[in-house]
């Protein structure tokens, strides 16, 4: 019986994609993250005039774009504000992404 070889660092950069990509997936989501970047930095109360919705929902939305490091989260008092991941966006529209599924004479 033979154990496959996993390579551990590709495995984690294919779940990292892949939430990054499930959060970039919604509409709602990449609303958000423009007005952010019009704005370089928002406050949630803005978001939630922008956007029209409610701070529940707001906030689910926002989390899940924190969990996959595109945004940032800076608490001031009573309110968060946020900003784009400015590193880790350009990462997604990087070569790097982009060499995952070229053949090595591509890359």
């Amino acid at each position: 019986m033979t154990i496959p070889v996993v390579d551990q660092n590709l495995e984690q950069t294919f779940k990292t994609y892949e939430k990054r990509f499930k959060a970039l997936s919604d509409h709602k989501r990449l609303h958000i993250m423009y007005e952010i970047t019009q704005a370089n930095e928002l406050c949630v109360c803005d978001l939630t005039e922008k956007l029209h919705l409610p701070q529940s929902k707001l906030s689910y939305h926002l989390k899940i774009l924190m969990d996959a490091n595109l945004i940032t989260k800076e608490t001031r008092g009573t309110w968060s504000y946020y900003k784009l991941n400015t590193k880790e966006v350009n990462h997604i529209l990087s070569e790097e992404l982009c060499c995952l599924f070229r053949t090595n004479d591509g890359c």
